[in-house]
């Protein structure tokens, strides 16, 4: 009996939709996301610079007729669109912040855009999809305000900057949203993203119940050792030496100590800097590197043996040492039940064919700090360049996505939408 209830349910809803009429402003809509999509590539701007990427799509909710509010989180766009009767809240996001790289790409709407980042000359490119992010989402508000009668409750558009993460010395990305009420007023009952695939396929929706991807610490290690001459090391104390002694350390903290048959976990080291001189055992050193986990009490583990670790080794080699963490990203993890109530609704925008379980990732997602407060569902959506015989990665400078998947994003977000608030 249940399951006949579903299924009126469902083919009732499907008529009320209209899907034809939906077809069409799905048809109506591409081009203009194509477009938002290419303004937004040639004028890229970075994490808290985000003014006029935001004054755009201000303007385009604005038209809408939705309730606007700018000036989120510094440059963050958050829009409200009631639907005909009261009901559940959604949020939907995207990000908007690029990043500093220059493009390679000889693309008619390429970036050549120059800034100036942490004293370094740069360029800036949306190398990462945000640029699509946004113009998919602001297609989404236009087709879900031209259905607003179909609606039973309230949908939340938020536009995020600094999804890379804040300036040194600023606050900013989904932390401060969250901080500055994002969620709230209306309280928010479930939060939807998507990031686009420069190495799926066009078409296709990837997603992962549970941990899906990495909570990200920084970390900074500081060596303290005694500065002597190049000839005479048994004089001093080596922290270039010590620094060596710790990176081979803590990788036996993963290789020997972690479970990964539960999670993955990754420690990376990325930067060292000591010495002045190629004859001078210098004073200090400091290592600077990540720590990639999908599983809180591993998280824990891996954070406490570091800091042991680090301390033991360089004592037992005469020295001093200190490790201090920052917290990027939490895990982002999608809630299993909410997972399972969408699917049929990514299934119906994509095909079911087109919609594959895949295994948790070591990246990270700011995401996931709304994930931490409500129940959250993030997916991916392909977009790998036709006849590409590389992927092209992300945060590099020949990223490159097809722009004919934008199209699917903007049907599966508003197939969740209207599933969510009316089921």
């Amino acid at each position: 009996m249940k399951h006949l209830i579903f299924l009126f349910s469902f083919f009732g809803i499907i008529n009320s939709y209209g899907q034809h009429n939906l077809e069409k402003q799905y048809i109506d809509i591409e081009s203009k996301v194509i477009e938002w999509r290419r303004d937004f590539h040639q004028n890229p701007e970075l994490s808290n610079r985000e003014f006029k990427t935001a004054e755009k799509i201000a303007g385009h909710l604005k038209s809408l007729g939705l309730e606007v509010k700018t000036g989120v989180a510094h440059t963050g766009v958050v829009a409200i669109l009631k639907g005909h009767a009261l009901g559940k809240v959604i949020a939907l996001r995207a990000d908007i912040d690029a990043l500093p790289v220059t493009e390679r790409n000889d693309l008619p709407f390429k970036s050549n855009i120059k800034t100036t980042f942490l004293n370094t000359e740069t360029g800036v490119m949306h190398a990462c999809g945000h640029d699509a992010h946004a113009a998919i989402l602001m297609g989404v508000a236009e087709v879900l305000s031209k259905n607003k009668d179909k609606i039973k409750g309230t949908v939340k558009f938020i536009f995020q900057p600094a999804e890379e993460g804040p300036p040194p010395g600023e606050e900013g990305g989904a932390k401060l949203m969250i901080k500055e009420g994002v969620l709230e007023n209306p309280k928010v009952d479930a939060i939807f993203g998507l990031h686009i695939r420069s190495g799926v396929d066009v078409g296709q929706i990837h997603y992962k119940p549970g941990g899906a991807m990495a909570a990200v610490e920084r970390f900074t290690i500081n060596v303290k050792g005694k500065q002597t001459h190049g000839s005479e090391p048994w004089l001093g104390v080596d922290p270039i030496l010590i620094s060596a002694k710790i990176i081979d350390g803590l990788q036996t903290i993963i290789s020997r100590e972690s479970e990964l048959i539960n999670e993955a976990a990754v420690i990376s080291v990325g930067k060292i800097t000591s010495g002045v001189r190629f004859n001078i055992i210098p004073e200090s050193a400091e290592l600077i590197g990540t720590v990639r986990t999908l599983d809180p009490n591993m998280k824990v583990h891996i954070m406490k043996r570091m800091k042991a670790m680090t301390e033991t080794i360089a004592k037992a080699y005469g020295g001093e040492a200190t490790i201090r963490f920052e917290n990027f990203t939490a895990v982002t993890y999608n809630n299993h039940s909410l997972v399972s109530q969408m699917l049929p609704a990514l299934e119906r925008a994509a095909g079911k064919e087109n919609v594959t379980q895949i295994k948790a990732e070591t990246i990270g997602e700011d995401f996931s700090y709304y994930q931490e407060k409500i129940p959250g569902f993030y997916f991916y959506l392909g977009g790998k360049p036709e006849n590409a015989t590389k992927t092209p990665l992300h945060h590099t400078p020949d990223f490159l996505i097809n722009e004919s998947g934008l199209l699917l994003g903007v049907k599966a977000l508003t197939q969740i939408t209207f599933d969510f608030l009316n089921n």
